[in-house]
């Protein structure tokens, strides 16, 4: 095999997968299509289970210095602000949820932190290759591109967006719904005069014009300006069309935008794949499932997928872990993208408020087959849930749970020294702090508690199932 895993598509999904891949001695070609990294803003929301992945995958120093917390709406009336409007319910941080609130960083931005990341960890990009051409068998998958190279690999991972080529060569089909038939222009500018304190926001006007809302993009010169337009209507991607958009519907001149960096037309959709898996070929991020980016919810979910996806091809292909295991990120990673379908779905519509559910905190794993929980009385926190962040005698769990291995925790009163897990992972000990409860807790490589117990009767046999 020319590698263990093809990943293909340099989007958040395929360079996070990337990353998490190198970082278990992984061999894995992310291959890109396009010449160059996505330039736009599209996915801008860091939601705060997001920001936890990016701390255990090295990148959160760095998303953090590039972005910031999301400026407060402004609403302007006939050239005059008219009031605020806050576009997320707030949060605090607290000892068990660090990150409380959505960070704002550019997606091209976040792209660029991702892909130094993983080359710092030897992985690299191989950029102009578009795959036309695909077969696998019980070894492995071929995949041709348009250059007439092929590449050989153990396994194959589709992360190359809604309209994912791979998805169509496999023949899985996308079924789904228009969430708003009006096309949105959605654009990076760079606009001079406007504060970028505030998210400005101009609403419809009695004459027909429609919504126009012009966001500052943290750490950089340019806003991001959100444009609605009837059905049926094309947008202009033109400069000269964005400033006719502009100054007919807020009371700013059309000469204020100075450049167009980026521009898209778009129609909101939510879909979700049939199957996330055929073979050895599986669906990661946008092949697998669209959303209205009203939520937040999309680069989120697909990060998030490919962080399911990561810890479980290392066990695979180098921990001997049974090739099964692989059938359970379908099952665990469906149902979320289902939910957040009908979430950003419903946020796009005005029923829902951006709010705790979109934070993505809640996403767990209870039903999954490789949830196992064994207490009879086990509190709120339970096997499939995620790992709250806490303070256990000066050890604080996220720098525990940081990098490629399973945590034990032995909280309280709970007896775990006699049981033998060797070197590779780790045991914390100590009084249980925040959200935890006495017990025992087998925490993923993802942060997900996997197993629960007042005993640790249990805990040999289920890791045995991951190649420990």
């Amino acid at each position: 095999m020319d590698t263990d895993v093809l990943v293909v598509g340099a989007g958040p999904t395929g360079l996070a997968l990337g990353i998490d891949l190198a970082r278990r001695g992984v061999a894995a070609l992310v291959a890109e299509r396009a010449g160059t990294l996505f330039p736009g803003s599209r996915g801008k929301g860091i939601q705060p289970r997001t920001m936890e992945v990016f701390d255990d995958l090295g990148v959160l120093d760095a998303i953090r210095g590039a972005g910031g917390p999301y400026p407060v709406g402004m609403i302007w009336q006939d050239g005059r602000r008219a009031g605020e409007h806050r576009m997320f319910d707030p949060a605090e941080a607290s000892e068990d949820a660090p990150y409380a609130e959505p960070w704002m960083v550019p997606q091209w931005r976040t792209q660029e932190i991702l892909r130094e990341r993983l080359e710092e960890l030897g992985g690299a990009v191989a950029f102009g290759r578009e795959v036309v051409a695909l077969t696998q068998d019980a070894d492995g998958v071929r995949a041709g591109f348009a250059s007439g190279e092929t590449v050989t690999a153990r396994y194959a991972v589709a992360a190359d967006g809604g309209r994912s080529t791979v998805r169509r060569l496999l023949g899985i089909g996308m079924r789904g719904e228009t969430v708003d038939p009006n096309p949105t222009l959605v654009a990076d500018v760079r606009i001079s005069g406007l504060d970028r304190d505030n998210w400005h926001i101009f609403p419809p006007g009695g004459d027909g014009d429609g919504f126009l809302a012009i966001c500052p993009l943290t750490g950089t010169e340019d806003f991001q300006l959100v444009a609605r337009f009837p059905d049926g209507t094309a947008p202009d991607l033109s400069l000269e069309g964005v400033r006719k958009v502009v100054a007919a519907r807020s009371h700013l001149a059309p000469e204020v935008v100075t450049e167009l960096c980026w521009a898209s037309d778009f129609r909101p959709r939510a879909a979700l794949a049939d199957r996330f898996r055929s073979g050895r070929v599986l669906l990661a991020g946008d092949a697998a499932h669209v959303h209205s980016p009203a939520g937040g919810q999309g680069l989120n979910t697909s990060v998030q997928d490919a962080y399911n996806l990561g810890w479980k091809l290392g066990a695979v292909l180098r921990d001997g872990a049974d090739p099964g295991l692989l059938d359970s990120y379908e099952e665990e990673r469906r149902p979320v993208a289902a939910d957040v379908l009908g979430l950003s779905t419903s946020v796009h519509r005005g029923e829902t408020r951006r709010g705790e559910a979109t934070r993505q905190l809640g996403v767990g794993y209870r039903e999954s087959s490789l949830t196992h929980e064994t207490r009879t009385a086990p509190g709120p926190l339970r096997a499939g849930d995620r790992a709250p962040d806490g303070t256990v005698e000066a050890v604080r769990l996220f720098d525990a749970f940081r990098g490629p291995h399973w945590t034990l925790l032995a909280l309280g009163d709970a007896d775990a020294k006699d049981l033998d897990l060797g070197a590779r992972i780790p045991v914390v000990r100590g009084p249980a702090p925040g959200a935890y409860r006495p017990g025992l807790y087998l925490v993923r490589p993802d942060g997900y508690v996997g197993w629960a117990g007042d005993t640790p009767t249990g805990i040999p046999a289920y890791l045995a199932r991951f190649g420990h």
